[in-house]
């Protein structure tokens, strides 16, 4: 037998067969096996380094956010410095305004972005709720998506022409046909008359919170649709077994299932009210006036920045405005953070009850 038969040969140890370790196909195998591993190292190195990278890229965008929270805080706050050396805390209780004397005061844009803003709520949070549960408990199957089309449609439509419509046709109609009645058999009212006595002129801030209901009615009830959506079939079926009625259902089952995205989705209308600007500065009136009454003309925050930032002239100007803003920001903040507290107190007392 030749040396290289008798170096394939196959050869039994105890029973087993092997190739010699000095086998050509064996060393073939381990060249292979080895490149493998390699290949595999290599691999599992790349993908952790893509994944530090990847981990890295996610964690700077998510730091980002902070990053232009606090910038804009402190843009703010520095522009904002030299109205608030000059005048101080009364600032904020003052209601002169007059570029002329440079006499500055935020009370009446103040006063009018929270009245604004409860009109709209007042109006809209129940509006919304019931266009929620209609949908969600009582329309038909065939009419749900032509409403939820025509929301999505409503919350898509920009501010600007809003405003549009409000000024020129829902003020002359306001003017024509609602004032003159709130007048006639509000105005007549004890202590409260007064809120409801005022020329019918169309505009103010009465006009400006419905025009602010309209806008923020869509996104509100989005949210409580979707939310009212995933309440489990079987808990509800369960209490209409039981002989509950609509409303015992959905104040029973479906609310205490669905708080958190409803006092969500009311958040997110109520900073819509707060921060909306073109629609407000159409119909608010503009008037650095403080008024009881809601059929005045009145002034946002926002409204007052559109209105008069590219006419300001001067450091404290300029500088009552940005301090208007920092205002307005402050103002939300304590909104969101009084949010989370009624949830954490909800979420609390849930527990307790359970």
């Amino acid at each position: 037998m030749s040396p290289l038969n008798s170096e394939i040969e196959m050869k039994n140890v105890g029973g087993g067969t092997y190739l010699p370790s000095t086998s050509p196909f064996n060393q073939q195998s381990k060249t292979r096996e080895v490149k493998s591993m390699s290949s595999i190292t290599q691999k599992k190195n790349m993908g952790a380094g893509l994944d530090k990278l990847f981990r890295g890229t996610t964690m700077f965008f998510a730091f980002l956010v902070f990053i232009l929270l606090f910038g804009i805080i402190i843009t703010l706050f520095i522009g904002s410095l030299p109205a608030l050396k000059t005048f101080g805390l009364p600032f904020f209780t003052s209601s002169a305004w007059n570029p002329v004397d440079i006499q500055f005061g935020g009370l009446v844009p103040i006063y009018g972005t929270f009245i604004t803003a409860l009109i709209a709520m007042v109006i809209g949070i129940p509006v919304s709720f019931g266009i929620a549960i209609f949908i969600t408990e009582l329309s038909p199957v065939w009419l749900k998506r032509p409403i939820g089309i025509a929301i999505e449609l409503l919350a898509g439509i920009p501010s600007i022409i809003y405003g549009m419509w409000g000024l020129f046709v829902f003020a002359p109609f306001f003017a024509d046909h609602v004032q003159p009645w709130i007048n006639d058999n509000l105005g007549e009212l004890p202590l409260v008359g007064v809120i409801f006595q005022g020329p019918p002129m169309g505009i103010g801030m009465l006009t400006a919170g419905f025009i602010l209901a309209i806008m923020v009615i869509p996104f509100t009830s989005s949210v409580m649709r979707d939310v009212f959506e995933i309440v489990p079939t079987m808990l509800k079926e369960s209490a209409y077994g039981l002989g509950s009625t609509t409303w015992e259902v959905v104040w029973n089952i479906v609310l205490p299932y669905t708080k958190t995205g409803v006092v969500g989705g009311i958040m997110l209308g109520l900073g819509r009210a707060l921060g909306e600007t073109m629609a407000v500065t159409f119909v608010i009136g503009n008037a650095h006036e403080l008024s009881a009454s809601l059929m005045m003309p009145g002034n946002t925050i926002s409204s007052a920045l559109a209105n008069e930032f590219t006419e300001a002239v001067g450091d404290i100007y300029t500088s009552s405005l940005i301090t208007l803003g920092l205002t307005l920001f402050v103002i939300t903040f304590i909104v969101l953070a009084l949010a989370k507290l009624l949830l954490i107190r909800l979420a609390m007392r849930e527990g307790k009850h359970t």
